[in-house]
């Protein structure tokens, strides 16, 4: 089977390439820029030119191709072009699929989209999917909560560099998943008879509020956190203030997108027919516990091996 990944040099898709060619699967790459997805390469992928902001080079990069795994997104900082890639292009996208008939198309969306379709974000996400669901491809779709790559910037850099971490008093609770499970989950999807014109959540087995988090990264780093905690009151009226200057639009977006992860319900979900249909063990799906303990022993190992280097480097000067 010859697989086609949109968004491959993404924090997703990077471990569903490396994942995909493990288990034998010749992957074409849809990129851009050659340099960057240069590694992809190097793993055994092939770079395909593609551009979702120019509908010509979509046909062409899906001959030979058999399944797509579309796991680009557009930032949250980048809204000002979402239109343009997350509707216009992923609907060309899809009307190219059904010509090409592509045998199975595997879509990532948001969980609990429906509740927070006023949000232009997550909207498109809603009309990519009614598209998919409606088109005649075969599709899988997997709702996401969260990633645990994401919670490295957000919450342990910050408390290793001693700087403020922001968040609400009325943070939900998440069930973050590792990328990596998730790459397995979707590629397994593409031998499953059982996965096709379904939706699957996608979840950690366990949900976190920020200062749950917050707090899992102080017992193991063993630094203190600088706290800052902001009104979801306060991030309301700066939105509804952004919203009146079509130039702070895309701001107001991106506040109403931050507003979705701390209030309403906790963003969780039962993985029981997942676990039953991928036939994975609960087990298998690892712990945030696990990774943020990985991470901080990474990068205390470094920190000594600088701090030796360091002094290795002063009794050498001391020499003469």
């Amino acid at each position: 089977m010859s697989l086609l990944i949109i968004g491959s040099t993404g924090t997703l898709g990077r471990q569903i390439v490396r994942r995909s060619l493990d288990e034998g699967f010749q992957v074409k790459c849809f990129v851009r820029n050659f340099r960057k997805a240069a590694f992809l390469k190097e793993w055994g992928a092939e770079l395909v030119y593609g551009d979702l902001t120019l509908p010509e080079t979509i046909p062409m990069a899906l001959y030979g191709v058999t399944a797509i795994i579309d796991a680009s997104t557009t930032r949250v900082n980048d809204l000002y072009n979402a239109k343009q890639i997350d509707l216009i292009g992923k609907y060309i996208l899809i009307e190219s699929a059904k010509k090409a008939k592509i045998q199975h198309y595997i879509f990532f969306s948001i969980l609990d989209a429906p509740k927070y379709a006023n949000i232009s974000l997550i909207n498109l996400k809603l009309l990519v999917e009614n598209k998919l669901i409606k088109s005649s491809v075969p599709y899988t779709i997997f709702y996401v909560s969260g990633f645990f790559q994401g919670l490295i910037n957000q919450y342990a850099v910050p408390i290793l560099d001693q700087k403020s971490i922001w968040f609400t008093q009325e943070s939900k609770a998440i069930a973050y998943i590792n990328t990596q499970d998730m790459a397995n989950i979707a590629v397994k999807s593409l031998s499953i008879f059982r996965s096709r014109n379904h939706i699957f959540p996608a979840v950690g087995n366990k949900s976190w509020t920020s200062r749950n988090i917050i707090q899992l990264c102080e017992q193991i780093s063993g630094k203190k956190a600088k706290i800052n905690i902001i009104s979801v009151n306060i991030l309301n009226f700066i939105r509804q203030f952004t919203q009146l200057f079509e130039w702070s639009w895309n701001i107001s977006e991106r506040l109403a997108f931050i507003e979705v992860l701390y209030k309403g319900d906790n963003l969780d979900s039962s993985m029981e027919e997942v676990f039953e249909v991928f036939q994975i063990n609960a087990a298998e799906i690892e712990s945030l516990e696990n990774y943020l303990q990985e991470y901080f022993q990474k990068i205390m190992n470094k920190l000594k091996q600088l701090n030796y280097q360091t002094i290795d480097k002063i009794n050498d000067q001391s020499k003469f």
